[in-house]
């Protein structure tokens, strides 16, 4: 009961988080400076008063926002998001359909290297803790955590995309591919990999600081715990000590942050993609938003809240068959 209580808690935690962004996401848009029959319209030639009203007419905007709501939470459930403003008239479902395999690739390989690598740099540092590999690292992973990634990006661009003195330009200075080169297989796969150098190694140096401060306090407070004292008492080797005892119990602080951060790959890094041109959500989200596309806004903001609220549910029933004691509690 007390497993099946703690699940069903979770569950309804997670809906009426979900339902609450629902309805925060339905009152945003409607509440924001705009027409968004106007804003359709504008720079067309069928811009005037008559057409503006026939649109806020089909796009249901002359209605009570009671009866806007329902629609809109039906619309909704069917994973209808209307079309998009910019790009005249082209379903939203399409137009973000098309944006999320490259931030997928960019941001999920490079929140996969940050974790791995900011763990082990964790891990070394607070098994060694006050010797020059600690301070050296931890005065690494403070520098990255603390630096905007967008000035890391800029000057990283700077350097390997512009050149830098008598040191050439290597990798290109952005986009996903190379324009018009229509490379297939191999070659483009290769093309694709060489434009992700810079972006994916701004991503990873960035994010690698937080999981590595985490895990060396996670790390150091489990070393004063009795059971390793009894280990190391017992003979066991430090090694052991280290990957059978220490780490597996510093990691259960960490894994929540792990589960939140792959669920932020869908949000996208908006300042990386802006700044190396890579045509993912991020970068979909800032034309968007100079664009005042309400509804692909609107969807992009519920896409980006579900999949961290999906996130942070597998977080919570995982963490439980981890560690008992948030069941027994």
């Amino acid at each position: 009961m007390g497993t099946r209580g703690y699940l069903l808690g979770k569950v309804a935690q997670a809906f009426l988080t979900l339902l609450f962004v629902l309805c925060f996401n339905f009152f945003l848009f409607r509440v924001m400076p705009g027409d968004p029959a106007a804003l359709l319209l504008r720079g067309t030639s069928a811009f005037n008063p008559e057409n503006v009203e026939q649109v806020k007419k089909d796009l249901g905007l002359d209605k009570p926002l009671p009866q806007q709501f329902l629609t809109y939470m039906a619309d909704t459930a069917r994973l209808n998001f209307g079309e998009s403003f910019f790009l005249r008239g082209k379903p939203v479902n399409e137009v973000i359909g098309d944006k999320i395999w490259p931030t997928v690739l960019l941001v999920g390989t490079s929140t996969i290297a940050s974790i791995a690598l900011g763990l082990l740099i964790g891990i070394w540092s607070g098994w060694r803790r006050g010797s020059a590999l600690d301070y050296g690292s931890l005065t690494f992973t403070l520098f990255v955590y603390a630096m905007p990634e967008f000035w890391f990006g800029i000057l990283v661009l700077m350097a390997f995309g512009g050149g830098v003195g008598p040191f050439p330009a290597i990798f290109p200075t952005g986009g996903y591919e190379t324009p018009g080169a229509d490379l297939t297989g191999l070659s483009h796969a290769t093309d694709v990999l060489n434009h992700m150098v810079m972006p994916f190694f701004v991503l990873t140096v960035a994010y690698l600081g937080e999981y590595a401060l985490i895990m060396r306090n996670s790390l150091t407070d489990v070393m004063a715990d009795d059971f390793v004292t009894t280990a190391r008492a017992k003979g066991v080797r430090e090694k052991e000590v280290l990957w059978r005892h220490v780490v597996p119990n510093a990691l259960l602080p960490t894994w929540t942050l792990t589960m939140l951060s792959l669920g932020f790959v869908f949000g996208g890094a908006i300042t990386i993609e802006y700044v190396f041109s890579w045509p993912g959500l991020g970068w979909l989200t800032v034309q968007a938003i100079e664009a005042k596309d309400f509804a692909l806004l609107q969807a992009l903001f519920l896409i980006f809240s579900a999949a961290v609220i999906i996130a942070n549910f597998i977080a919570d029933i995982t963490y439980m068959y981890l560690d008992p004691r948030v069941r027994a509690a």
